[in-house]
């Protein structure tokens, strides 16, 4: 078992920045790949961004390409966001979730922070 814990969620103003945290336990973190999804009110949840084990091969959801840089730092056992030039889209719920393999679906998630950008 993975337990997944968000943090760093809040109101921003569009334009300003946000890093997103996520602890891990429970499992060698340094073996999962980890992803960033989001969930806006009344549309379904999408992928944002993801990373592999090693910190290598980051890849990101075309609509934050740019903005947002996903990073880990393993002996710390935590993932991180970093959300610059915010716009009221982004706002959403962002969850962190966590799988064994490259492929494959996500195995475990977090409970969800919010994040809302003002214009």
């Amino acid at each position: 078992q993975v337990q997944l814990v968000e943090s760093g969620g809040g109101l921003v103003q569009a334009g300003g920045s946000l890093r997103l945290s996520c602890a891990a336990s429970g499992r060698t973190f340094s073996t999962l790949t980890m992803g960033w999804f989001r969930q806006a009110p009344g549309k379904e949840r999408e992928f944002v961004a993801v990373i592999r084990w090693s910190g290598g091969f980051p890849s990101y959801a075309d609509a934050v390409k740019g903005r947002f840089a996903i990073s880990r730092d393993n002996p710390k056992n935590t993932v991180y966001l970093q959300m610059n030039s915010l716009k009221p889209e982004d706002t959403a719920v962002y969850y962190c979730a966590a799988k064994t393999g490259v492929d494959g679906p996500y195995d475990y998630w977090g409970q969800g922070t919010q994040v809302t950008v003002s214009s």
